[in-house]
């Protein structure tokens, strides 16, 4: 019997199913009202539901005869080990973020299951095939910063400054702007996270809209009522819902919870020198707290004269040219950025984050549906010599192609995931370094661990970081070099959950740039073993057999783009493809050929240029 479990977050996996085979859904969110533009199982009707159980009850309507078991619960769930994935033949992600992806990459190489992996962004949309030790794996090439994120981080759980940039962007366009379903900024809450129970989301879901004392209002309603008084708005904002945010106490059992703003009690303060740091232009220097509270306070000032001027039922564009705009989304981004204890960030910084948004669209997301299926196919039919890595782009190619095939790229050796001796190389300062930074931020955070053991390497066997709660805390708040750690000191880290192990070399530097707190020697290790086909049932560390598979969400062509494929029987693997408009031959180059081969590769998916060199942020 063969059986498949797909990992939805988008929406999209929901629209075409396997009927034919029996298998496990796994989706921790419910539904959203601005998920129902971009699929086709869920109504109006399902909102704040499970939806991986709304999709199941949805097939099973036109399909009874599908075997199909929904998990309304998180992938990265402890209960979900290498054991657990060995019981599938295929594993089928939609997932809308990269700790899941590294995550679930990890768990098929471990259990050496075949993985399809997929993304979409507007238009552009990609599929390919993951195979232990035959295809690059997920995180076989470096990825350049997210700029997609879930609803209920933007919402209730920030943890970058970026996600910080869109709230304020959307809370732009809520007040003074075109009010979008899909760039809500109260409080979520029916926030997957906040409420396990599927029955407890959905009541969250609901509650509010049911007849009562309260009558809701949107935002702009509110702020209008209130004529658009600066000093309610903060409140509300940076006070109030924030309040609310710490009632839905499980966001906080493993975050450090938000701390809320008081107009008042900033008002009060007096004005220190560290509310201008920084030096150069003024856009580039970081105000503080009041700093940014007064600017709040003048921005909105300035906006509410602009909607008047403009008359009754006037809406304002966002322009990030526009200096009142751009002042309001710099201040609120950077009083949430305090809220949440981030480092604030400077004008400069933010307006070149303020990017554009990429809607997600019901054809795109159809189109890779069943691209993806398509490729499954092949798999459980054991034609992986005929998977391929498979492009959709915005505009036909010079071959008329709007689906562009792609050759597999074989394992990179160098790959500190599936390499046969994961390892790499980490540039710190040992004596401002402290383990639970370590531990959250390069362990957690950069290298995509979930549950990590340290050893350090120095004979005596000293343990570091224990996965076990509590048997190292201890340690949390103590220098690395309080330790014994210094420059060329090596760490052993274990992951059990992801049957993962990487060794970590350290080197010390007291030349960091600044608000720089480590930095990855290269993207792999300098010795990185060679390419090779193992032995058939030789065992290799963390489930690979020297590496394993093509990045998926990052190689999709950007708009401009051409891509060409070679008149032959094969054709070119993913990551050389390339174009050549001034060539007639249309040859197809190869690496370190050219000494601009970089430049001309195509663009991954997530890393797409976007007009007036604005960063793409796409939210699902």
């Amino acid at each position: 019997m063969i059986t498949i479990v797909f990992f939805f977050f988008f929406n999209y996996l929901h629209s075409v199913l396997f009927i034919n085979y029996p298998h496990l859904q796994i989706d921790l969110d419910t539904i959203d009202v601005s998920n129902l533009n971009r699929q086709f199982l869920f109504q109006k009707k399902h909102v704040g539901k499970s939806k991986a159980q709304v999709a199941k009850e949805s097939v099973l309507r036109f399909c009874p005869s599908a075997n199909i078991t929904a998990y309304h619960d998180s992938i990265m769930n402890p209960d979900y080990n290498v054991e657990f994935f060995r019981n599938f033949q295929l594993v089928m992600n939609a997932l809308d973020n990269r700790a899941a992806r590294n995550h679930v990459n990890r768990m098929c190489l471990a259990a050496d299951i075949p993985l399809i992996e997929s993304g979409t962004a507007g238009y552009l949309g990609q599929v390919t095939v993951i195979k232990k030790g035959q295809t690059e794996c997920y995180e076989c090439q470096p990825k350049p910063t997210q700029k997609t994120f879930p609803g209920c981080t933007i919402r209730n759980t920030p943890s970058e400054p970026i996600h910080c940039i869109v709230w304020a962007k959307y809370l732009y366009n809520q007040l003074f702007g075109e009010e979008d379903a899909d760039q809500e900024v109260s409080p979520d809450t029916a926030d997957p996270e906040a409420a396990w129970n599927p029955a407890d989301a959905a009541a969250r879901a609901t509650a509010s809209n049911k007849d009562g004392d309260i009558k809701r209002v949107s935002t702009k309603e509110w702020a209008r009522s209130t004529g658009y008084d600066p000093v309610k708005l903060f409140n509300k904002l940076f006070k109030d819902d924030i309040m609310y945010l710490l009632t839905m106490d499980k966001l906080w059992k493993k975050r450090k919870a938000p701390l809320p703003l008081d107009w008042t009690e900033i008002h009060h303060l007096e004005f220190s020198q560290e509310e201008a740091c920084g030096t150069g232009l003024k856009d580039q220097q970081v105000l503080g707290v009041q700093g940014y509270a007064q600017l709040f306070h003048r921005s909105v000032e300035t906006l509410r004269s602009q909607l008047i001027e403009k008359g009754e039922g006037a809406e304002l564009v966002w322009d990030k040219d526009d200096p009142p705009a751009m002042d309001f989304v710099t201040a609120a981004a950077n009083l949430r950025m305090n809220v949440f204890s981030m480092n604030m960030k400077s004008r400069f910084d933010v307006k070149s984050m303020a990017g554009n948004i990429i809607p997600a669209i019901a054809t795109t997301n159809a189109v890779i549906a069943g691209l993806i299926v398509l490729e499954a196919l092949k798999t459980l039919n054991s034609e992986f010599d005929q998977c391929r890595t498979i492009f959709l782009n915005k505009q036909p190619n010079p071959r008329k192609k709007l689906l562009v095939p792609c050759a597999l790229d074989p394992p990179n050796p160098s790959c500190y995931v599936c390499a046969s001796k994961p390892e790499v190389t980490v540039k710190l300062n040992v004596h401002k370094t402290i383990v639970q930074a370590l531990q959250d931020k390069i362990l957690k955070e950069k290298f995509g661990m979930v549950a990590p053991d340290v050893q350090i390497e120095d004979g005596k066997g000293t343990i570091l970081i224990s996965s076990e709660e509590g048997e190292t805390e201890a340690n949390n708040n103590k220098f690395l070099s309080d330790f014994g750690i210094r420059n060329g000191s090596r760490l052993q880290v274990d992951d059990f959950l992801q049957d993962y192990t990487l060794l970590v070399n350290l080197i010390h530097s007291e030349e960091l740039e600044k608000d720089v707190e480590f930095e990855v020697v290269g993207d792999a290790p300098d010795k990185a073993p060679t390419p090779s086909v193992p032995e058939e049932g030789k065992n290799i560390a963390n489930g690979n057999k020297d590496s394993a598979q093509p990045s998926t969400s990052s190689k999709a062509a950007a708009e401009d783009d051409d891509v060409l494929i070679v008149d032959s029987d094969e054709e070119p693997s993913s990551s050389t493809m390339e174009a050549s408009p001034e060539s007639s031959n249309r040859k197809r180059k190869h690496h370190g050929t050219d000494t601009d081969d970089a430049a001309s590769k195509r663009k991954r998916l997530d890393q797409q240029p976007a007009d007036d060199d604005e960063d793409i942020i796409a939210l699902d």
